[in-house]
């Protein structure tokens, strides 16, 4: 589960809730998940619910493993009318006076629509490479009741995991320095990040610097991952996850007080040494 306040110093409310789970399922070479989405945004409370199922499959030997996953929900987008101002209902000399306003009312308030995407993801020894495509039927989540497509939101990402100590690169007892870059784009709107990561044992530590757009540095991105094992043979774990953006805009931090982010997570895995013969899995790094 992962919770993301967005520009916590602002008025407007930008907060966001994710939370998924994952079963693995060996007969099948691969498992199926459930994935819940909602957020909030803005003065006038725009709210995004949804709801997808996931199916991924894997196949690959030692040293290499391709997985390819597909999701598939419904989403709910809602929006409170009565929140937003607009010129006529602002007075020169007093501000906003609270009058009705004779903007047009939106078609409908509140839409529902069908979602899908499509991933895909590589390991090849200590390297990791993959991308995913959301929006994949380009929904229409217009309120007006003209026809205004999503445009697909797609990414790109690399990581490799260097161990500083030996060439293994699952030793437990290894150090690693992890760099990692993830591209963005949805229409004209894009973002770069890259960044490197500090791993010993269960701790995390990584920073990165975010790109807008138009090529300028957006934010500087600080994070720590906590890994806490509860079985003898490390095969399951609580992993707790904070981060926090520091704006580096024309917003500016002291402005937006920044973004945080919380995360939860709970692995199962298994108990008996059949898991490395039977379960094709990996750390995602």
């Amino acid at each position: 589960m992962i919770y993301r306040n967005q520009w916590s110093g602002m008025s407007a409310d930008l907060s966001y809730l994710s939370a998924s789970l994952d079963y693995q399922l060996p007969r099948f070479g691969g498992g199926v998940g459930l994935l819940l989405n909602s957020s909030t945004e803005g003065t006038a409370y725009l709210k995004k619910n949804n709801i997808s199922g996931i199916y991924s499959y894997s196949v690959g030997s030692d040293g290499f493993e391709a997985s390819f996953g597909l999701q598939a929900g419904i989403t709910n987008r809602k929006l409170d009318f009565s929140k937003l101002v607009f010129s006529d209902q602002i007075n020169s000399r007093t501000g906003f006076d609270g009058s009705a306003t004779l903007a047009e009312q939106p078609f409908n308030d509140s839409k529902y629509y069908f979602d899908a995407g499509a991933g895909a993801n590589f390991v090849m020894g200590n390297a990791m490479l993959g991308g995913s495509m959301l929006h994949l039927n380009k929904p229409d989540e217009s309120f007006t009741g003209s026809r205004v497509a999503t445009p697909i939101r797609t990414a790109i990402y690399a990581s490799y995991r260097y161990p500083l100590y030996s060439s293994d690169p699952y030793g437990e007892d290894d150090s690693f320095i992890i760099p990692s870059v993830v591209y963005y784009k949805q229409a004209k709107a894009n973002s770069l990040s890259a960044g490197v990561q500090y791993k010993y044992r269960g701790v995390n530590a990584g920073v990165w610097f975010r790109s807008n757009q138009k090529g300028s540095t957006d934010a500087i991105v600080f994070s720590l991952i906590f890994d806490i094992f509860t079985s003898t043979y490390n095969t399951q774990k609580v992993r707790l996850g904070l981060s926090h953006d520091a704006t580096t805009n024309k917003l500016n931090y002291g402005n937006t007080s920044g973004t945080t982010e919380l995360s939860v997570g709970f692995e199962t895995g298994e108990n008996s040494g059949k898991a490395y013969e039977s379960v094709k899995c990996y750390d995602f790094y």
